[in-house]
């Protein structure tokens, strides 16, 4: 049985070392012929990166992982970068630009966008391009890509809107335009009806000549004004409801 055991692992050791192959070397290589040098060898070519490079000529291999002589199973796929050769174009500057202006400027040069980052910026218009890296007309540059820092809106500030109930419509006014707050339609409440008491009073019936007489003033009486002294008896928005800077504030006055 030991004996037997001993055979399988040796056998089992074997087979697995057997699937295994060196790493060859491809930099230098195209990618065609790195791909024919790996498939000799039961192994796979990814190119993952493009990078500029004064020594290796466009169109060829400039690095691989694994590297050279590690063992690998077959199947394994070998991860390449490719040359651009030397950098033949210069960073332009589009720090000031629009988003979609810079985006056209770099991919006109042959670069593309490699990302972009947007932050709040106070008295700079939204969408314009704040900063870039590389910068403009750096000398040594690896990857064809640019990356640019946007600007964006700045969120409003937000408030909770307090209650003005009770308070003169005048110094409520000044106070919203102070806090940069608009003052939107003031209306004036309909007066209070006191309830009668159908059982102890009778309606008085008035002669034809003063209803006539209430009709005609009724008609020519204009409808109650709010003033800076009016109070404030209902407000909209609500109070404890979120509001921005630069809201409409409306008012119901008596």
């Amino acid at each position: 049985m030991i004996v037997a055991m001993v055979s399988a692992l040796t056998a089992m050791r074997f087979a697995i070392h057997g699937q295994e192959v060196a790493v060859p070397p491809v930099v230098g290589l195209t990618p065609a012929e790195a791909e024919r040098t790996a498939a000799g060898l039961g192994l796979q070519i990814s190119i993952e990166r493009q990078y500029y490079s004064p020594q290796i000529a466009e169109g060829r291999i400039m690095s691989q992982l694994p590297l050279p002589g590690t063992k690998v199973r077959r199947g394994w796929e070998l991860r390449v970068a490719q040359s651009l050769g030397p950098m033949r174009v210069a960073i332009p500057d589009v720090a000031g630009e629009s988003e979609h202006a810079a985006e056209l400027n770099i991919r006109r040069r042959g670069l593309d966008v490699a990302s972009t980052a947007e932050v709040e910026s106070a008295g700079i218009p939204p969408d314009q391009v704040l900063a870039q890296s590389p910068p403009a007309n750096a000398p040594d540059v690896l990857a064809p890509k640019i990356s640019l820092l946007l600007t964006t809106n700045a969120d409003p500030q937000a408030f909770v809107m307090p209650s003005f109930i009770g308070q003169p419509l005048g110094t409520v006014s000044r106070t919203l335009q102070d806090a940069g707050f608009k003052l939107g339609n003031v209306t004036v409440a309909p007066p209070a009806i006191t309830p009668v008491d159908s059982a102890t009073a009778a309606p008085a019936v008035p002669p034809p000549a003063v209803v006539q007489a209430q009709v005609d003033s009724s008609q020519t009486a204009q409808a109650p004004q709010p003033s800076p002294s009016s109070t404030i008896v209902s407000q909209f928005p609500a109070a404890g409801q979120k509001v921005f800077a630069g809201a409409t504030v409306s008012f119901e006055v008596r």
